[in-house]
């Protein structure tokens, strides 16, 4: 059976495709994201889903690439922000390594400037963060092998604290 080594998960923001790639890179494995996944499906940006046919429709196209991912890949794989929502994914996670990579508001604020294009966080979105996190945390510790604060380190450090949490070497 085909399962990625490690699967990222956490907020928009967080620097989940960075610290990706450098843990594909240091484990000597491939490295996939599932937001990419349905851009390259769909021929248009998560924002544009989000406008064009709304919030539901891109859970459904995310709940199906998070599923192919886990079952095809066997590097590095992140997921989107909100993909934890769905208890069928949170089901499929289950005994998969996954690391939370967490982060707060003012982390959060200092990195993205929450004005970036995310279709969640459109009117007042320091506001709107803290509510998605109030919301989505306790799903994030959930699935959760390893929990790595990101807060004030480099993306480095932050890849190397995924590898010690979850005891794995590099290639």
């Amino acid at each position: 059976m085909t399962a990625p080594q490690v699967v990222l998960v956490g907020p928009m923001g967080v620097g989940k495709s960075t610290v990706g790639r450098l843990l594909a890179e240091r484990l000597g494995s491939g490295y996939r994201d599932t937001d990419d996944d349905i851009v390259a499906a769909e021929g248009r940006t998560i924002s544009e889903i989000f406008v064009d046919e709304g919030e539901e429709s891109f859970r459904a196209l995310e709940k199906a690439a998070v599923a192919a991912a886990l079952a095809g890949h066997e590097g590095v794989l992140a997921l989107g922000g909100g993909a934890i929502l769905d208890p069928g994914t949170r089901a499929l996670l289950a005994g998969h390594r996954v690391v939370y990579l967490s982060m707060g508001v003012e982390e959060a604020v200092r990195r993205t400037g929450l004005n970036v294009a995310r279709p969640l966080l459109a009117v007042n979105p320091r506001k709107q963060w803290r509510e998605l996190m109030e919301a989505r945390r306790h799903l994030y510790e959930e699935v959760a092998t390893a929990v790595v604060e990101t807060d004030g380190r480099t993306p480095e450090e932050v890849a190397q604290a995924a590898l010690d949490a979850l005891e794995l070497k590099k290639a």
